[in-house]
């Protein structure tokens, strides 16, 4: 069983940086995916970025140039670096893993692609 714990959410100024962190246990995959998503209250899920097994990254086009997703696998840690952040950023964001990869964004950054999930944690941007 994977389990997925993410850190680091809370609440910064439009243009502020947060790093979110997601420890991971129990990841057995030789081949994964492990991607950020994030979702509002009434709105769909949205792929935000993935980075595979072999490091390959796809990003969202609404981040592109201001988040920079990154793996530490001696800590099996994935993280996510916010940069210029904007209240439209403000969200419940969620790490999760999958069985698989390639970096088709299609794929990589479709929730359904992946099988365990973390519990969430809050970014709020403030105008």
């Amino acid at each position: 069983q994977v389990q997925l714990v993410e850190s680091g959410g809370g609440s910064v100024q439009s243009g502020g940086s947060l790093r979110l962190s997601c420890e991971t246990s129990g990841n057995r995959y030789t081949k994964h995916c492990m991607g950020w998503f994030r979702q509002i209250p009434g709105k769909e899920r949205e792929g935000v970025a993935s980075i595979d097994s072999a490091g390959r990254t796809t990003y969202a086009d609404s981040v592109k140039g201001r988040f920079t997703i990154s793996t530490d696998n001696a800590k099996g840690t994935l993280y996510l670096q916010m940069n210029s952040l904007r209240p439209k950023d403000a969200a419940m964001y969620y790490c999760a893993v999958g069985p698989f990869a390639f970096s088709i964004a299609t794929m990589t950054l479709a929730g359904r692609s992946y099988t365990y999930w973390g519990q969430g944690i809050q970014i709020t941007v403030s105008s």
